[in-house]
């Protein structure tokens, strides 16, 4: 909330900026999201950089790995309860791959975490009411668990950038900690993390913040209303290259709903643009090659699509 003031201070006080026009909103959006994700970045990279001082890498990746699909179902459940949008949850991905988790599983909780939160579902309830809520969040752990389930078994290590999740612990191994190298290693690894993809993060919030404020609304309520029983993966694949906070993409499943665009398709516009976006496939790819991130966003958004079908049928008893 003081950041929201003081950007809104300088942006439109300070600069002069009209808080109306598409431009002013594009340059508030934009500093907002990248001071936003900045701090993020810094401070969940160190927390879980500290963090594994405690747990090395070998014993997470074997305990993550064990049980078929429990890695991924764990990675969902947290994401659940991580209140971070597609861009804000790559910190954490990225801490898990250099933690040696299963890649995977680093994809459950990719997906699920911009996905579902407290306050999304917060939110929902308020917009929707509790059935189509839990409809949704249940939803939602599905798509996490069965796009990281998918793409841990093609094995598609070879497609990681191998600077970036480099330094995994020996297994026979296990370094000793003091308090003071436990913090400087927190500090060493968020720094080194920014450096290395701090562009990637200015590009993609600069694409999403063009996105956010100068493709009319009308125009995907056009499309999506227009396209019949193809309307679900319509809705999916226009909201992949969307980008958007909580408090935006509710308001927007809700007036796609009141237009009269069935719930199950609104609802995967709705997490297709919470669980995909341009801006996170351009940060992405800091971390992973093209063709895996292709997989990714094909194998989710396929996930979501069946998804949105799922709850236009089980609308009728919700």
């Amino acid at each position: 909330m003081l950041l929201e003031q003081a950007l809104n201070t300088v942006v439109f006080d300070w600069f002069g900026l009209d808080p109306e026009s598409r431009f002013g909103g594009a340059v508030h959006f934009f500093l907002y999201d990248t001071i936003k994700i900045f701090l993020l970045l810094a401070v969940m990279i160190f927390v879980i950089g500290v963090v594994r001082t405690w747990l090395p890498e070998h014993k997470l990746k074997r305990w993550m790995s064990k049980g078929g699909l429990w890695g991924n179902v764990v990675a969902a459940v947290f994401g659940a309860v991580t209140p971070f949008c597609s861009c804000s949850s790559i910190p954490i991905f990225i801490s898990l791959l250099k933690a040696g988790a299963p890649l995977g599983v680093t994809f459950s909780f990719l997906v699920t975490s911009p996905i579902i939160n407290e306050y999304l579902a917060i939110l929902m309830i308020g917009e929707f009411g509790l059935p189509i809520t839990i409809a949704y969040v249940g939803s939602g752990l599905l798509v996490g668990v069965f796009a990281g389930a998918l793409i841990g078994r093609l094995g598609l290590e070879r497609y990681l950038e191998t600077d970036m999740i480099a330094g995994a612990e020996d297994e026979a191994t296990e370094r000793r900690y003091t308090w003071k190298s436990r913090l400087k290693f927190g500090v060493d690894e968020s720094v080194d993390v920014i450096k290395q993809i701090w562009l990637w993060v200015l590009v993609g919030v600069g694409i999403g913040a063009f996105i956010h404020n100068y493709v009319p609304q009308e125009v995907i309520q056009n499309a999506i209303g227009k396209t019949g029983i193809f309307g679900v993966p319509i809705a999916t694949i226009l909201g992949v290259p969307m980008y958007g906070s909580c408090a935006a993409i509710v308001p927007v499943a809700v007036v796609l709903f009141e237009k009269g665009i069935p719930l199950g398709t609104a609802l995967a516009f709705m997490m297709a643009m919470a669980a995909l976006s341009l801006p996170e496939a351009i940060m992405l790819r800091r971390i992973i090659k093209l063709p895996l991130i292709a997989i990714f966003f094909g194998v989710t958004t396929l996930a979501i699509t069946a998804t949105g079908y799922l709850l236009n049928f089980l609308a009728q008893f919700l």
